[in-house]
């Protein structure tokens, strides 16, 4: 490792590559593919049926499209000038792909959530999914373009002000950084603000296997079972209660000694496969229901299938061949405090999977009811939060140092947030139009 004057000297190179004022621009690409061709490409080896469930969320508004669209925005970042600052990527970075969960230790802490998307990369790609996804949302909000532009801005200032931080701070100082949820709300103005702040943690607390198991199951003939309700959640059938039996076995290998002990007290009861979330929908998910010590005491495990990055096709080639070894990987790497049953393993028919606890205290924000004063809150908040996760995998001296002490870098994210909103409107109304003209079929409010 060279000294803290060379990693600085490093990120200020940076700028020859990148200016800070460059990130303002952007144009799309003359050959920038149709969008909703992009989505159709990914959909190929998905569950076909599950297809139209996706379509119809992305439809919904421009910020659910924003979510489910990680693979174009991708391409449309991939052409822009890099820094060349490498970190370990989220992928995903919009605001609700941040939210509370349990640290191992039981504290509730705020920190990214979503991880599908994980790879190395330039770290300004983050950074501008996530002022972009504040520019959309303070648009569907009824903001006004100029607390659209402030709010995107705070997202990228609260980044580049963390991150200034903790390049001061020895490894492990940086290392061991967290952010304690229940320490924010002094930070939120009072009224219900607060009061909503408050009761999400609550909310979250209470968000535990325990929970889930009055909610996701019923007695049938005394016995546990997950509810069916299609086509969200169904019953596995017999050949994917067979596999998952077998592959519950490889997931335990990837465990952690003395985790491994702990699961082996849980014994599997039912199994079931769930739609989730609005950019993965068609991907393979299921959920397990495991009893410990009996059945007032479940575990619900989800295993997800893994899939390439979006991110994958415009960078280079990354450390890990297996997609859920990625996941878990970048997880680890990226959260402050990890899941203890985070594992992953490759399932029938050479399909990756990566395994994880369905409920633990996990709750996000409800972004759509914030006034602009909530949302700029909140996107400093995940700015800060994402600084932390980057500063764990990338040379934190040397973005400092790049990001520089003036809002030079915050004005040209707002100005590209705003720029990209606009764009991904006219992308979500291509959508719709798709849809309309009978191109592609969704379903919609499911």
């Amino acid at each position: 490792m060279t000294t803290p004057a060379a990693r600085a000297q490093t990120g200020r190179a940076a700028r020859k590559r990148a200016s800070r004022s460059s990130h303002a621009a952007w144009i799309p690409a003359a050959d920038r593919p149709d969008p909703v061709a992009v989505l159709e490409r990914q959909g190929v080896d998905r569950v076909q049926e599950l297809l139209t469930i996706r379509y119809g969320r992305m439809s919904a508004s421009p910020f659910s499209f924003l979510r489910g669209a990680a693979a174009i925005m991708t391409g449309d970042l991939a052409g822009q000038r890099r820094t060349g600052l490498t970190v370990q990527l989220c992928g995903d970075a919009h605001l609700l792909n941040f939210g509370v969960f349990a640290s191992p230790e039981r504290s509730l802490l705020f920190d990214l959530n979503d991880f599908d998307e994980t790879y190395p990369g330039p770290f300004e790609w983050d950074v501008k999914r996530l002022a972009a996804s504040v520019a959309v949302a303070a648009h569907e909000n009824g903001h006004t373009e100029a607390r659209a532009h402030q709010a995107a801005g705070a997202a990228a200032r609260a980044y580049r002000e963390a991150m200034r931080r903790l390049a001061g701070l020895g490894e492990l100082a940086a290392w061991y950084e967290r952010i304690d949820a229940h320490a924010l709300l002094p930070l939120i103005r009072e009224g219900r603000s607060r009061e909503r702040a408050a009761a999400s943690l609550d909310r979250a607390r209470r968000r535990t296997s325990l929970q889930a198991l009055g909610k996701l199951t019923e007695l049938v003939d005394g016995r546990r079972r997950i509810i069916h309700d299609p086509p969200l959640l169904e019953p596995a059938g017999a050949p994917d209660m067979a596999a998952l039996r077998k592959i519950f076995g490889d997931y335990r290998s990837t465990l952690a000694e003395e985790r491994r002990l702990l699961l082996d007290r849980y014994r599997f009861v039912d199994a079931a496969r769930k739609v989730v979330g609005v950019g993965s929908v068609g991907t393979r998910c299921f959920i397990v229901l495991l009893a410990g010590r009996d059945a007032g005491d479940p575990l619900f495990l989800q295993i997800k299938e893994a899939v390439r990055s979006v991110l994958e096709d415009h960078l280079p080639t990354g450390p890990y061949v297996h997609p859920g070894h990625r996941v878990v990987a970048g997880q680890r790497l990226l959260q402050a405090a990890g899941d203890i049953f985070l594992g992953w393993m490759t399932g029938p028919q050479g399909r990756a999977y990566y395994w994880r606890q369905l409920r633990d205290m996990k709750g996000s924000a409800d972004v759509a009811v914030m006034d602009p004063a909530e949302l700029r809150t909140y996107a400093q908040l995940c700015g800060t939060a994402l600084a932390r996760a980057h500063a764990r995998s990338g040379d934190r001296i040397a973005i400092a140092a790049y990001l520089g002490s003036s809002d030079t870098f915050d004005r040209a994210l707002a100005d590209f947030a705003l720029r990209y909103a606009d764009r991904n409107k006219a992308d979500h109304a291509m959508l719709n139009a798709a849809i309309a003209a009978g191109v592609i079929s969704a379903t919609p409010g499911v």
